[in-house]
This record gives C-alpha cells, structure tokens and sequence, in this order.
C-alpha cells in the first residue's frame, strides 16, 4: 500500500509541477501539506521512534505507579486514552482526501471508520497491553461519533486491544462539543488515572482547550512538569488544535487557512 501511495504521490507532483495537475486538487498549501504529514507518518523512522520513545515513557511512568500504590481501599488504577493517531493511525483518510482536493469530511471520515482497517500507532498496542496485564483498565476517550461505535470497537478488538469493549469506549455524546472533561470525571468517581495517552492537548486537560496559538503555549509551559509524567503526548503534524488554533477555530477554505499560513510561518 505505501508503494501504491508514493507512486500516486510522485505522479501528482509532477503533473502539478508542469502545469497539468488535476483542477480538483488545488494549489494548496494546506491540502500539499497534509500528504506529506500523511507520508511522514506512514514512512519516517523517525515517527516511528517518537512513538516508541512515547510509550516506553508510558511504561515507565506506570511501573511507578504501580510501585507506589500501597494499602486497601484505594481506587483501581486506569490510564484513559485517546484513538485516533494515538492507538489507531488514520493517515490513509488524510491522504486520501488530499488526493482528491479535499480537506476532513465527515461523510468521508464515516466512510473510512465503517471500514474499521485502521493500522495501529507504533507501540500502543504492547503498551496497553502491558497496562492490562497489571491490572490497570483501560478507558478509550474518543471524539469519534457514536454511530462509530461499533466499528471502532470492531477495529480496536482485530488487534486485540484490551478493554475493547462498550464498557470501556466512549465517544462524543454531544454532536457540537468536543470536550473530553466530563466522560474524565466520570471515570475519576471509581478509578485512579494514573496516565493520560493523546495526540492533542484536549486530550490531557480542559485548560488546553479553546484557546489561540499562543496562549496553549504558555498552558503547555505552566504544565510542563506533567508531560512525559502523567500526560504522554503522540506526534500527530496533520491535524488537530494545533492548527485549528491557528485560525481561532473557523471554518475556512483552504485559500484563507493558506493566507493565515503565510501570515503566520516565520521565515528570513
């Protein structure tokens, strides 16, 4: 499959270098940008180390825990963890729309979880696993829909994630928010979270949430202390609030987040 995608990569590029790309894949930086994210997570290495190194973190981190806990009466420990790019890796959806000229559709994103055949992040699956094995539970906290419940459940349980079931899936309730907080606290009622597993700062915290560019840089600094302890973050460069930070969370077209683009990126 890579081979496939890196030959329909090269072709596009260069019809598009001489003039003759397809007008439905316009000349977009964010468009150009997110198949080359796409291809970085499907072939660097170096991916694949940042990963590992995240998990192996995470491994540790909970070795800790584990010795630490001590006496009767104290809740069970669980890690709750996002799914998409930090245990299932959607990148064939990315590239496929931007192929086609398109950004994130949810009829399209729909298409792609129904096929329940995403591959899985580097690592996660032995962690939590490993977790499992301690008898640590597992909480997946998705922002996927639930109408996608069952699919993610279907595509969890083909490589035998622990804790793949409904008991332990919980995707977004509300349509329009995306808020991670209250399905947090309600496991917290019965459990000690002991780690937080995300691509995204929403992922560990509400107080990453919402805000513009620079000021979840400076919550990410006030926190610094949890990251690589409690909070375990995966590289994820091709979507989340990191960009849509950047255009105070508007819908615009590829033309405007290209403006903002350009009006943001530092250069000489």
């Amino acid at each position: 499959m890579k081979k496939v995608f890196l030959i329909a990569l090269c072709t596009l590029f260069i019809k598009y270098s001489i003039g003759q790309s397809n007008d439905t894949f316009p000349g977009s930086i964010v468009l150009h940008g997110k198949l080359f994210t796409a291809l970085y997570q499907q072939s660097a290495a170096e991916y694949r180390a940042l990963c590992l190194q995240a998990f192996n973190f995470a491994r540790i981190r909970l070795d800790e825990a584990l010795k630490n806990q001590k006496g009767k009466g104290k809740k069970p420990l669980a890690v709750i963890t996002d799914i998409d790019e930090t245990v299932l890796d959607n990148s064939p959806n990315q590239a496929h729309q931007s192929l086609l000229g398109k950004e994130y559709e949810s009829k399209a994103w729909k298409e792609w979880t129904d096929m329940a055949n995403a591959d899985t992040v580097p690592g996660a699956c032995s962690f939590l696993k490993y977790a499992s094995s301690k008898g640590v539970k597992i909480y997946y906290v998705t922002n996927r829909r639930m109408n996608e419940k069952g699919s993610t459940i279907e595509n969890l349980k083909k490589y035998h994630f622990p804790d793949s079931d409904s008991m332990h899936v919980f995707p977004r309730v509300h349509p329009d928010s995306s808020s991670k907080e209250t399905r947090r606290r309600d496991i917290e009622k019965k459990y000690n979270i002991v780690l937080l597993l995300g691509d995204n700062l929403g992922d560990f915290s509400f107080l990453f949430e919402r805000k513009p560019s620079a000021a979840r840089n400076e919550a990410v600094d006030k926190a610094s202390y949890e990251f690589g302890k409690r909070f375990i973050v995966i590289p994820n460069p091709g979507y989340g609030d990191w960009e849509s930070s950047l255009y105070q969370y508007k819908r615009l077209t590829p033309a405007q987040k290209d403006s903002v683009i350009k009006a943001t990126i530092k250069t000489y």
